[in-house]
């Protein structure tokens, strides 16, 4: 009886009797091919591959145009869905890469704002806010500011929401400033008469936070000179959610509409926000002027510190080196003196002056090699 290989490609059929006796024939079977239902049959079935990708949620604050706020779990798919934003544009403010992208921005998308001004980041649309850690204190100042400007709003919902984070960021700048501005001015009044340890602390401190406040108040500045510089961005803006207007495409760039009286609403809306966006960038350019001009003062202060302790150190330098010339004069006197002291006979013990006229020349010596040597370092210009 031939054995089966259920693993074997392969399947034994016994020969009938007549070719198993053949001398010319040794095997008793044929290695045939299995049917093909067979093999069909027996192959397993793979399982379809998938790839399990985990649904990212943001929990947000919600504000709507009539000034309701409720937070909110939104998964990354719909917020893409609802704001017609892609992905490179949510990385934006996404607020799991703080670090990466922590520079202030104002994106215009066609849809869409996105507001990044450190610890507030925001997705702005023509009927809805959605707020990322609306615990953090930027964005409860931002929430602060554009709630009660909600009642009477006279500009679209998206511009305020433009105008009450640009008022929260710059008034914070300016609080800092104003907290740091009276401290400085104190300090310069006490140096450098007065240089303490505690003194040069609190100068080192209210440097760091120029520096800081310097940085912010540039970066906030430098992003609405990109924005005024680029007129078809506030022209997106004027067109978001609105209807029966484009922008066409080009150098210039001008809006088209359907109505005239649309088009001439949208062109006074864009110098309405061009206005809106210079005046805050002339208070946002006056913090950064003066908190440069306090670290300016700041450095200058410390420059002039230098300069004195140098000063110091010099005047010790000299005490120090006329000493030691001091101490060199006196170490050749008991140079003299320690001859004397040998047990030795010099003959001049004999004599009744020879130990007041050997101290006499000790201390003469002593004092000419002093002034020898002072008028020395005096002409060579080292005292």
């Amino acid at each position: 009886m031939a054995s089966f290989l259920p693993s074997s490609p392969f399947i034994l059929v016994p020969l009938p009797r007549f070719l198993s006796t053949s001398p010319h024939k040794s095997l008793n079977t044929l290695l045939l091919p299995p049917p093909r239902s067979n093999l069909v049959d027996s192959a397993p079935s793979a399982p379809p591959l998938s790839v399990g990708v985990r649904e990212q949620f943001y929990q947000v604050l919600e504000v709507l145009p009539d000034g309701a706020a409720s937070p909110k779990s939104v998964s990354r798919r719909q917020l893409l869905k609802s704001s017609g934003l892609r992905l490179r544009d949510l990385r934006s403010v996404d607020p799991s890469l703080f670090l990466i992208n922590s520079s202030p921005s104002l994106l215009v998308r066609d849809h869409a704002l996105l507001l990044n001004f450190g610890s507030l980041r925001a997705i702005a649309m023509p009927d809805r806010v959605f707020l990322f850690d609306h615990h953090r204190r930027g964005a409860s100042a931002f929430l602060r500011f554009l709630l009660p400007r909600l009642s009477g709003a006279a500009m679209p919902f998206e511009v305020e929401v433009i105008e009450a984070a640009l008022i929260s960021r710059i008034q914070r700048l300016e609080q800092c400033l104003l907290a740091v501005e009276p401290r400085v001015a104190e300090l310069l009044d006490l140096l450098p008469n007065r240089l303490t340890a505690d003194v040069l602390e609190e100068l080192r401190l209210s440097k760091q936070t120029l520096v800081e406040l310097g940085s912010r108040a540039g970066a906030l500045k430098q992003m609405l000179l990109d924005l005024l510089e680029d007129p078809q961005e506030i022209r997106r803006i004027c067109l978001m959610g609105r209807t029966g207007c484009v922008l066409r495409r080009g150098e210039e760039g001008r809006i088209e509409c359907e109505a005239a009286v649309e088009r001439q609403v949208a062109e006074e809306e864009e110098e309405e926000i061009e206005m809106l966006l210079e005046n805050y960038l002339q208070r946002c350019e006056s913090c950064h002027g003066q908190a440069e001009r306090l670290l300016d003062s700041a450095r200058e202060m410390e420059d002039s510190i230098a300069v004195n302790l140098s000063s110091r150190r010099l005047e010790v330098s000299r005490v120090e080196l006329l000493l030691q010339v001091g101490t060199f004069c006196v170490a050749v006197g008991a140079l003299v003196a320690g001859i004397f002291g040998m047990n030795l006979k010099s003959y001049l013990e004999e004599h009744v002056f020879a130990f007041w006229l050997t101290t006499a020349g000790i201390l003469v010596g002593a004092a000419a090699a002093f002034f020898i040597m002072y008028y020395y370092l005096r002409a060579r210009k080292i005292l």
